[in-house]
């Protein structure tokens, strides 16, 4: 049987079935259609411009050093006129923070790029290690979480930057609207599904280049570009909502390939029902910048952990009811026609209905301001990270003298 050849250039063998769409491609190929699509992405989202100086969030994983190296090679490849640096954060974790750092100051020197290294003990003057040991491991992300959004954007305050960018791909994204979605938050689903959060009034502007990318995608870049990164997961990072929203999205990708990429679009449209505000997706929307206190495991990705996944099993339910759907299709009623037909004979003005917010309130904006402790950015009087502080530094054990 002849080798089947790659459905782009015709010519080379394919090696790889792309996880998006299931097009059979050679390596030379599909490099070139990933960075391709990432500069479309940018490009279309206006996301730099000429001479801005851009921090890369690096914590030594697959994303950011893929982020990092594609960021690089469209910089030089279109002119993009950006100046680079690495942006690392050290929450102080013995065994995986350490040595990933480590694979961080390898791309550094790969990459040409500068680093900057912000450790927790600087900031907050507590390790991660330390929290645990104070708090157990239960609940011990929150922390985690807030600290490092917090530290990403004083890092960069300290770098006299105000862009940061994230590698947070379209499987994190797709996961946080899930999330957002089983929670009734569009006030926050709106938020996580903007490709840029901040604007020139913001003291750091955050964006997401590969939020198009699936995480399988990414690997593949990774591997056959033979990046060096790495890939131990975090040894604090537990079972929790996140596992099983990821857990459900891989499922439903195994049925449709366009699943992932299906989630985020409709996370964008739903975004759009929030009144007074705005999001961002692939086609250069601004995006109103919003702040509020971070739900527990909110923040997109976290630190690329990847725990948290079910056993397995749902799937045969799954697939069950998705039987009986295609059963029942021809029963099912056009509501929006039926609703129209409606209208027209009754003569009568639609009703509003009110966006649910955590209760039956219509969700509202939130008041952009500083903390009075720390001066961070916050829409509360002391912000979160202040908040956990104090109940830390209450329980630290006192050094007897």
């Amino acid at each position: 049987m002849a080798p089947t050849l790659c459905a782009m250039c015709k010519t080379q063998r394919a090696l790889i079935k792309r996880p998006k769409n299931h097009a059979k491609l050679c390596k030379a190929c599909f490099i070139t259609i990933f960075e391709d699509e990432v500069h479309h992405t940018i490009t279309s989202s206006n996301l730099f411009f000429p001479g801005e100086k851009v921090a890369i969030g690096a914590s030594g994983g697959k994303d950011s050093t893929v982020l990092a190296s594609v960021l690089k090679t469209l910089n030089e490849r279109h002119g993009y006129g950006l100046d680079l640096v690495l942006l690392s954060i050290d929450e102080g974790i013995k065994g995986y923070r350490d040595d990933s750092l480590e694979t961080v100051k390898r791309n550094a020197l790969q990459y040409e790029m500068p680093l900057k290294i912000v450790g927790y003990d600087e900031l907050y003057g507590w390790t991660m290690d330390q929290v645990v040991e104070t708090i157990g491991k239960k609940g011990n992300c929150t922390y985690c979480g807030v600290f490092r959004r917090q530290a990403l954007d004083r890092g960069a305050k300290m770098l006299g930057i105000k862009h940061v960018v994230t590698g947070h791909n379209a499987d994190d994204v797709a996961e946080t609207v899930l999330m957002n979605l089983l929670r009734g938050d569009l006030s926050r689903l709106s938020r996580s599904t903007s490709i840029v959060t901040g604007d020139s009034g913001s003291e750091v502007k955050r964006s997401k280049p590969l939020k198009y990318s699936y995480e399988k995608e990414i690997v593949l870049y990774a591997h056959h570009k033979k990046l060096d990164y790495f890939s131990t997961e975090c040894i604090y990072s537990p079972e929790a909502f996140r596992g099983s929203a990821r857990s459900l999205i891989k499922q439903l990708e195994r049925v449709r390939p366009s699943a992932i990429l299906d989630i985020v679009r409709s996370g964008e449209d739903m975004s759009r029902l929030v009144p007074r505000e705005s999001s961002s997706s692939c086609g250069g929307c601004k995006t109103t910048p919003v702040a509020s206190a971070p739900a527990v495991e909110d923040d997109i990705g976290g630190c690329g952990s990847r725990n948290g996944r079910t056993p397995g099993g749902e799937m045969a339910a799954m697939d069950k009811q998705l039987i009986e759907n295609e059963a029942y299709e021809r029963l099912e009623i056009d509501v929006a026609s039926t609703m129209a037909r409606n209208k027209a004979t009754q003569n009568e003005k639609p009703k509003d209905i009110p966006i649910r917010n955590g209760g039956s309130k219509a969700a509202t904006r939130q008041v952009l301001g500083n903390c009075k402790r720390c001066g961070y950015m916050s829409s509360h009087d002391i912000c979160q990270a202040c908040t956990l502080l104090e109940g830390l530094n209450k329980n630290r054990p006192q050094i007897q003298i």
